[in-house]
């Protein structure tokens, strides 16, 4: 008999970069107030539900953010690097044409490919190593459910290749919002639906939100 197993993937909130640089996997990087308050609401949304396991991305802002939910269950936080953010060569960089990475020439050979990116690692790298965390999770959690806090482009490229979208998008059309939920229900071993909730939408400075519309998610089995 097959059990139904939720595995919520988080992204976590708000980080403080006064900078703009693009922070990617450098370490040091942490929730701002903001963030702190974002991460407080998920572990409110998630304090009712039958959480048995919480694992997070290595890095700090997702430490953080995991930290709460994990809390609120009285369970010990867990690591899994397959999480982590996806590597980018314009890490620790501002990103534009005035001032950022983009005015040097020099940096032109890192845009030749947008289908695979050619400036960061391959979605289908990012594919593999999310569907083995998922899976994990899910087998951490069998019969109840699980939170897995990570970054903006590994989730999108996960729900992408679950929901059979091409991988490369535009990003701003990105349905992941600081602190949303990516949540795939399990039966047995097979995904059967995607859902996607936005328990701190309205903390979410609106900028951030002005360019994201809603995909409309299609929720099909894996695998099917």
């Amino acid at each position: 008999m097959s059990e139904t197993t939720v595995v919520h993937v988080v992204r976590h909130g708000e980080v403080h970069n006064p900078d703009g640089v693009l922070y990617g996997r450098r370490s040091g990087y942490h929730l701002s107030e903001l963030g702190r308050q974002m991460a407080d609401r998920v572990a409110e949304h998630l304090a009712e539900r039958d959480i048995t396991h919480v694992v997070a991305s290595p890095l700090e802002r997702a430490q953080e953010t995991a930290t709460p939910i994990a809390k609120a269950h009285g369970l010990d936080l867990a690591t899994d690097e397959r999480l982590i953010e996806a590597g980018n060569v314009f890490e620790g960089k501002t990103f534009g044409v005035g001032d950022g990475a983009l005015r040097r020439p020099a940096n032109w050979k890192h845009l030749t490919n947008p289908f695979q990116p050619s400036w960061g690692e391959p979605y289908i790298e990012q594919v593999v190593r999310m569907m083995s965390a998922l899976n994990a999770a899910r087998d951490a959690a069998r019969g109840h459910e699980a939170v897995a806090v990570s970054h903006q482009l590994p989730i999108w490229t996960l729900r992408s290749f679950v929901e059979r979208r091409r991988l490369w998008h535009d990003p701003r059309k990105r349905q992941c919002t600081l602190a949303s939920l990516t949540s795939f229900t399990f039966d047995g071993d097979k995904i059967v639906s995607v859902g996607y909730s936005e328990p701190a939408r309205d903390l979410v400075p609106a900028h951030l939100l002005a360019g994201a519309k809603p995909v409309k998610g299609r929720a099909k089995a894996f695998g099917a």
